[in-house]
């Protein structure tokens, strides 16, 4: 037989034998699944066993697009695995912890030998063929070590794969997309750019100098086996975030999304402008079901999250190559595998860091105010006929503090309500638990802040002993003001008065007067600059100690991104995020004192999460026939 007509005739009959039912696939149809839908169970499990494609089939009954005839998208990755990629992982973890996230977080570290493509789900078993059969055949060829050179951008940071080296890897890559382009009918496209293992990747200019230190650490000569990797994702959430459910949320309302805690969320960023605040809508990679969820049941997860492996190569030696089934994963997908061992260059460069580590900001949005439960009528709840005060809820506060002017004031400078004031306390005892030392404490005008501030200290033991500075200069930003007035807020002599711990020494940056309403969104920006600078100057930059600011959901960004060297977003991102950020919500910055910059790192205590608890009236729930 020709050499040609041998090759066509091992192509047919390859195709032929992907058409025959599957080891897998039997039981399945024998349960009485239909066909492309069994089949699809098993792309999206990575066909690796029946149990997990019966269990996917269950958990997405109720999926509409159950049916849809879709296919995954695949690519091909080369991954280190060995010391390596434990030196690559605790990079990947200290990076995200010093400089914040960037794009490289999303997905594991990896060389790109073929970019996504599809590949309909009764062919996907060609593809496992191609690459043990490819694998096998460069397995004499494939190098027995990487040569890896840092390279550094303002935007990037990376390892160049050695010339020599990188073309037998093309050549990999080539073979591997010409037999998935003529076997499984798949258009690939291998990676003809130069080849590199991306670090880091449009992240601040001013975090290049951090970044580039850390990857200094990573010996690339570590001992490493690379490992080619077959992965697929669903190409109808591309370009979608992924959510991380942090608890179980039970639907209330039929439109909502049942979620467990640590399923994985698809969520439309074009899709939020009109959902209500603190919600979000989104579909569950688990169920495939969509509906609303609250926000603050979940974290940002990585894309690479709700990716799936399928089959590996691992070259292992020269001679010493084989692939398998992925029941255990060898390579983590998130980069954020826990490194008991971390390198001694890494722990050296930490210490270093930690030694040139001075002050740190605290930037705290208030507790829960009581018009925030009870709405902007709240005041005419609580006044009896005569004008007094009384609780008509349990959550509002038990009395009022004493102002000259008229108890009305309380309409546009609400105070916090009951559970808020137990929110700011259990922030100021977890801060406690944690050792944090407080120096100084700044807070807005606004009653809700006063009051949070002072909580806190009670919390942290601390009231007496540290008085808060009244900073009118923290005010939001006067435009989202609902009276379209600067309120009338309680004097330092009232707050005085009503046992707040004030420092009655200090004089703001900007006085009361200075603040206009309706201001611009330029001079808010400015003027929260400038409150945080003079803050710092203010603030003695000998030791460690923690400087507290109360303000609002806006001084989270305002005050931290001048801080950081962080550029402002346009007013329209700002009141996007302000929703985003519940009550007590913060952030911290620590000062670098020997390159005399700020870095944003994680806060010190974990946040606060509780849901709603709606007015009861049993009268109307229990009595109504």
């Amino acid at each position: 037989m020709a050499v040609a007509e041998a090759q066509l005739y091992a192509k047919v009959a390859n195709k032929h034998r992907s058409r025959s039912t599957s080891a897998l696939l039997e039981p399945l149809l024998a349960k009485g699944f239909p066909a492309h839908i069994a089949q699809k169970a098993l792309v999206a499990t990575g066909q690796k066993t029946i149990e997990d494609a019966a269990k996917w089939l269950h958990s997405h009954c109720n999926d509409p697009s159950l049916d849809d005839p879709i296919p995954q998208e695949y690519a091909l990755y080369l991954c280190p695995m060995g010391r390596l990629h434990s030196r690559l992982q605790d990079f990947w973890k200290e990076s995200k912890r010093q400089c914040g996230k960037n794009r490289a977080h999303e997905v594991f570290p990896h060389i790109t030998l073929c970019d996504f493509f599809t590949c309909e789900d009764q062919k996907v078993e060609l593809l496992y063929d191609i690459l043990k059969r490819v694998g096998d055949s460069f397995s004499q060829s494939f190098p027995p070590s990487i040569s890896l050179t840092l390279h550094a951008s303002p935007s990037y940071l990376g390892f160049f794969i050695d010339d020599s080296q990188a073309k037998v890897l093309k050549d990999f890559a080539v073979a591997f997309s010409s037999e998935a382009s003529a076997m499984a009918d798949c258009h690939v496209k291998p990676s003809l750019k130069q080849f590199h293992l991306t670090l880091a990747h449009k992240f601040y200019p001013h975090h290049q100098k951090t970044l580039e230190q850390l990857a200094k650490c990573i010996n690339p000569g570590e001992p490493c086996q690379w490992v080619a990797a077959l992965y697929s994702r669903d190409m109808r959430f591309v370009h979608y975030q992924r959510l991380r459910a942090l608890f179980q949320y039970k639907p209330q309302n039929i439109d909502e999304l049942m979620i467990n805690a640590g399923d994985l969320i698809y969520v439309d960023p074009t899709h939020q402008s009109d959902v209500s605040e603190g919600w979000v809508i989104g579909t569950s990679h688990r169920t495939g079901c969509r509906g609303f969820l609250p926000e603050n049941y979940t974290e940002r997860a990585h894309e690479s999250d709700t990716w799936v492996k399928h089959r590996e190569y691992v070259f292992v030696a020269a001679s010493k190559s084989f692939t398998q089934t992925e029941k255990e994963p060898s390579v983590k997908l998130n980069g954020e595998a826990h490194n008991p061992s971390m390198s001694r260059s890494v722990t050296n460069v930490l210490s270093l860091q930690n030694a040139a580590l001075g002050r740190g900001v605290l930037v705290m949005r208030h507790g829960e105010r009581v018009d925030q439960v009870f709405g902007k009528s709240w005041l005419q709840q609580c006044l009896t006929a005569d004008g007094k005060y009384y609780r008509a809820d349990l959550n509002f506060p038990s009395s009022l503090p004493k102002r000259k002017d008229s108890m009305k004031q309380f309409e546009c400078d609400p105070p916090l309500s009951c559970c808020g004031i137990f929110q700011s306390g259990l922030i100021g005892e977890a801060l406690l638990d944690q050792e944090v030392t407080v120096s100084s404490v700044y807070s807005s005008p606004a009653l809700r802040c006063v009051q949070t501030a002072q909580h806190v200290l009670q919390g942290l033991r601390l009231n007496q002993k540290v008085k808060i500075r009244v900073e009118p200069g923290l005010l939001e930003w006067t435009k989202w003001e609902a009276s379209k007035v600067i309120p009338v807020f309680m004097t330092v002599a009232e707050l005085v008065e009503a046992s707040y711990d004030i420092d009655t020494s200090y004089r703001g940056s900007f006085p009361l007067s200075s603040l206009v309403p309706s201001e611009s969104y330029e001079d808010y920006v400015s003027r929260s600059s400038a409150v945080i600078k003079q803050i710092i100057t203010a603030c003695p930059s000998k030791g460690k100690g923690v400087i507290l600011i109360v303000g609002h959901g806006s001084s989270l960004a305002s005050l931290t991104r001048p801080l950081t060297g962080l550029p402002n977003k346009d007013s329209g991102h700002l009141a996007q995020m302000v929703r985003k950020i519940p009550c007590l919500g913060m952030c911290f910055c620590e000062e670098l004192k020997e390159e005399n910059k700020w870095q944003m790192v994680n806060p010190p205590v974990k946040t606060l999460t509780h849901g709603a608890n709606a007015a009861f009236n049993w009268r109307n729930t229990i009595m109504d026939d």
